[in-house]
């Protein structure tokens, strides 16, 4: 066995009866890497954080921890921690007693579960809290218990289902630099499932994107925004999404002639394709510029616009509708022509059947 490899998934299948909830995933973990688990509701992230976990049976493949194959290892002999979206605390339990209820279970001497109770208060920022009840805490504070009492057991790898789902936005952007600095600190090996990309771009070394039981792209984030192997990756990592404008290649096999309905924009691919081939054009919001009427690559009509201060989103009058992103403040106004400049080599293309990328 490489003894860098700490998580080593092969073949992994799952069914429940006749619905294929994983297919084939292959994947595999170094240790200390920050591994996160991304996709839409039903793509089988949570199955597969699960099924490492042990609360589910895989129907196929090999799945080792630390070299040892797991298939058939019960979750407690598995050496893996796991924080949940509910946090799952004892209520009648103070931080103290939940932090080391797994170690009184291993017949830990008292002396020794409260010395290191102490050591991982410290480390979670809950120092001063160890007497306090769950019901005397804050949605953050209970948090950092639940993750404080995957810490204290030295786990081989801590698997977090969705755990900031249930705080509010601004708590939940502070979490996420508590969750890396404590990953970063204990030299970690983490498996981190969520539904936002923002969360899982911000936060993990390595990204997996997945839909429909499959691994669609797997890689570092900016390598995944940069270049997505498929519309759906495409359009999933990104925020605001991906505009998507179906497309033809003109016939000199280089320029790209835009369908907005009832009008054509052409504009350079930067790629010599086969004339007449039928594409889906990928344009990010924020690699989309404004100009005055006539000045940009093509013109097209306001909808509406709409100001967070920082930036400033674009809505253009037309089908498919394109967003553009702004920084700042914008002089673009609903029901005016704009001109809108597209840098080639921000340009992605997808095949228009299959959607993998060209």
């Amino acid at each position: 066995m490489n003894q860098d490899i700490q998580i080593e998934l092969s073949g992994i299948e799952k069914h429940y009866g006749a619905y294929h909830a994983l297919k084939n995933i292959n994947l595999t973990i170094p240790k200390g890497q920050f591994v996160a688990l991304v996709g839409p509701s039903g793509c089988g992230k949570s199955t597969l954080l699960r099924s490492l976990a042990g609360l589910e049976r895989i129907t196929g493949g090999t799945m080792k921890i630390a070299g040892d194959v797991m298939n058939d290892v019960p979750p407690r002999m598995r050496d893996i921690a796991m924080v949940f979206q509910s946090y799952a605390l004892y209520p009648h339990m103070t931080v103290e007693q939940n932090l080391t209820y797994s170690l009184r279970m291993r017949k830990v001497p008292k002396p020794e579960a409260k010395r290191k109770a102490e050591e991982v208060a410290t480390i979670a920022g809950l120092s001063g809290l160890l007497d306090r009840y769950p019901r005397q805490l804050s949605g953050g504070q209970r948090q950092r218990v639940a993750m404080g009492r995957a810490i204290i057991r030295n786990p081989k790898a801590f698997l977090f289902d969705e755990p900031l789902s249930n705080l509010d936005a601004a708590l939940r952007v502070s979490m996420r630099k508590e969750i890396r600095a404590l990953h970063d600190r204990l030299h970690a090996t983490s498996v981190y499932v969520t539904h936002d990309q923002i969360e899982a771009m911000t936060m993990a070394d390595h990204v997996v994107v997945m839909r429909d039981g499959i691994i669609e792209q797997q890689g570092k984030p900016l390598d995944l925004y940069d270049r997505p192997a498929n519309k759906f990756v495409g359009g999933f990592i990104g925020s605001p999404a991906m505009n998507f404008v179906p497309a033809i290649v003109g016939e000199d096999g280089r320029s790209l002639i835009l369908d907005f309905g009832t009008v054509k924009q052409t504009i350079a691919s930067g790629h010599q394709l086969q004339p007449g081939l039928k594409v889906t054009a990928g344009l990010r919001p924020e690699h989309l510029g404004i100009t005055g009427p006539g000045q940009g690559t093509f013109d097209v009509p306001v909808a509406f616009v709409e100001s967070t201060g920082s930036s400033t989103f674009v809505a253009t009058a037309t089908t498919p509708e394109l967003t553009i992103v702004q920084t700042g403040r914008s002089g673009a106004h609903a029901g005016e022509t704009i001109g809108v400049t597209v840098d080639p080599a921000h340009l992605h293309l997808f095949d228009e059947t299959s959607g993998v990328r060209i």
